[in-house]
């Protein structure tokens, strides 16, 4: 792997003490520091990082906002949030922004190559103490019922675009979710432009973690209390 990688963080000497740890470890240039979510989001637009290793609490601009803004502006670019507290609230905030992975400021070097390499290959990148409460999280919701055309979704879906996201997120392809539902390969193509449309989202990884985040669809073997 490798990656470049600017890091934000309004407190200089934690700032400075992820930049030197960064530098220890193979693979990742760091190209840039930030003091708040205005500088991170100049730094993108002029550096063009691979990855925005992100705090939360920030001045003058958040890195919530500066995350939704670099997602939208400038797509090229993961955020990992790196932040104190793996709080529920800022979990679930900084993933509907846009951010790939989240990690707490006491996760070891191999925890952050791992979500680095995690987010620039498509995936989430979660430390296992996120994961768990990120599960916790969804697992006591209840989940609507998307085939009931009177269930609650969120965004506009269709109860049949609902149907084949839950499938996707259960990790199906479209041939699969074709045979699931007795419908075309084209048809489930049509329901997943629509869904990524009304959703916002940008590709299917960020459509499963929808899913999960939205309480569509819960992890294989939970059971609802």
């Amino acid at each position: 792997m490798s990656a470049r990688v600017v890091v934000a963080d309004d407190q200089s000497v934690v700032r400075e003490g992820i930049v030197m740890l960064l530098g220890l470890l193979p693979g990742i240039e760091v190209i840039g520091s930030a003091k708040d979510g205005d500088e991170a989001v100049r730094l993108v637009a002029e550096l063009a990082p691979d990855v925005v290793l992100m705090d939360l609490r920030m001045p003058r601009c958040d890195g919530v906002e500066a995350t939704r803004r670099i997602r939208r502006e400038y797509p090229g670019t993961q955020v990992v949030v790196l932040t104190t507290f793996a709080d529920d609230d800022s979990l679930l905030t900084a993933l509907r922004a846009g951010a790939r992975g989240y990690l707490t400021k006491d996760a070891w070097g191999e925890e952050i190559v791992r979500a680095i390499e995690a987010v620039l290959s498509g995936e989430a990148g979660l430390s296992p103490t996120v994961q768990r409460r990120l599960v916790e999280r969804v697992t006591a919701a209840p989940v609507p019922d998307v085939r009931d055309a009177s269930a609650e979704l969120p965004d506009g879906l269709t109860p049949r675009e609902a149907e084949v996201l839950v499938l996707a997120a259960e990790g199906l392809s479209n041939p699969e979710i074709a045979r699931s539902l007795h419908i075309s390969k084209a048809t489930v193509k049509t329901h997943i432009n629509n869904l990524f449309a009304k959703t916002g989202v940008r590709d299917r990884a960020q459509a499963v973690r929808y899913a999960y985040v939205r309480g569509l669809a819960r992890p294989s073997g939970s059971s609802v209390t």
